[in-house]
């Protein structure tokens, strides 16, 4: 794939919730191209529809107007995804839930083990594979949901304020595993932010002020 490939491509794209008097736009007209290789920080205060952005470009919410096309190159594992919240499954000890995705997508238990595994290790998470999500910390949880999408192998991972719950140091280190996924695999990477320091580690920023996406920044 070439490093200028678009992956997915906003086009006027509007997000809407609701109806008549009580609709509300989280996003207007938005117009936006990623492609391979991308480092891309989407910024702006809570509410500004960074979050509804990001679900359009993973295909969690059809645009009310406008059009997200996808290369048809992602598959069903294109696009990883990271959210803010913790996203592990209680029962599954910290190995399993990052292999969960290649067992559903028909993996032989071993080598999705393995593969899960290894994605743990380039987080720096290996020694918490036994252990039960209760047992670990929030940024252990963020660097765990990192490996998930790590062992995915994914063309485009979309994080939505990875960090935001996290104090400065633990959020540096999911952003790292981030930026270490992103790496091996070749990835995009799209981080949604209010932090300026997280934006500043990213190659290209983008801001959103009340559902729109204002004009390219880029930075050194």
């Amino acid at each position: 794939m070439s490093r200028d490939e678009v992956l997915v491509s906003c086009r006027d794209a509007a997000l809407t919730f609701g109806r008549g008097a009580q609709a509300v736009v989280a996003v207007h007209g938005a117009d936006l191209e990623i492609g391979t290789g991308d480092r891309l920080a989407v910024v702006g205060p809570s509410g500004s529809g960074k979050s509804s952005l990001l679900h359009l470009l993973a295909g969690l919410e059809q645009p009310t107007s406008g059009t997200v096309t996808r290369n048809p190159s992602l598959g069903p594992y294109g696009i990883g995804l990271v959210f803010q919240s913790d996203s592990l499954i209680p029962a599954l000890n910290v190995v399993e839930n990052a292999a969960l995705p290649l067992v559903l997508d028909g993996r032989p238990e071993a080598e999705a083990r393995a593969t899960a595994l290894a994605s743990l290790a380039l987080v720096d998470a290996a020694d918490l594979a036994d252990r039960l999500p209760e047992e670990i910390s929030g940024g252990q949880a963020q660097r765990v949901a990192a490996a998930r999408v790590l062992a995915q192998s994914p063309q485009l991972i979309l994080a939505d304020e990875p960090t935001g719950r996290l104090d400065h140091r633990t959020g540096g280190r999911v952003l790292d595993a981030l930026l270490t996924a992103a790496d091996h695999t070749g990835a995009a990477l799209v981080v949604t932010t209010h932090d300026p320091a997280v934006a500043a580690r990213l190659t290209a920023r983008r801001t959103m002020r009340e559902g729109r996406l204002l004009a390219p920044e880029e930075v050194s």
